[in-house]
């Protein structure tokens, strides 16, 4: 069995994709996984299952929630290997001696044109950015002293 990281867009965003963490964890036990894990109402989970490719896993996830819920968010699956080389990738390793002001979001794919101006104008003075693409997984990284 595979270890998988799942997150899920959208989910409890302002009252909206409400899905208990609870019942996330009935539904993806009812889809033959175990061990599962969440963090608080974040739509992220931890577990383990036998699916072999992350796509066709994903899906059946995101069409399970939409049968039980009626909304079928985006399901992104990482295997623990990815997601530990997508930490080494760190493009700021200042950052990591306080890990708390480290963010990393995860893309689909990497914008061909991304509006930097727009970004510059909602930062925070501390805050940084940087796009990255490598070994198949692309990422939103962001530093910042501030809280």
């Amino acid at each position: 069995m595979k270890t998988w990281i799942a997150l899920l867009r959208g989910i409890n965003m302002v009252g909206r994709n409400r899905l208990p963490m609870k019942e996330l964890v009935a539904l993806l036990e009812g889809l033959n996984a175990r061990d599962v894990k969440t963090y608080h109402q974040s739509g992220n989970a931890a577990f383990r299952h036998r699916g072999k490719v992350a796509a066709r896993l994903a899906k059946r996830i995101s069409t399970a929630i939409g049968k039980a819920y009626g909304f079928e968010p985006l399901v992104m699956l990482l295997e623990t290997e990815k997601l530990a080389r997508i930490i080494a990738d760190n493009p700021f390793p200042e950052a990591e001696s306080e890990p708390g002001s480290l963010e990393v979001g995860f893309l689909t794919s990497v914008p061909e044109q991304p509006d930097w101006e727009a970004l510059e104008e909602v930062k925070r003075k501390s805050q940084r950015f940087a796009l990255g693409q490598k070994r198949g997984h692309s990422t939103f990284w962001s530093p910042s002293a501030e809280k």
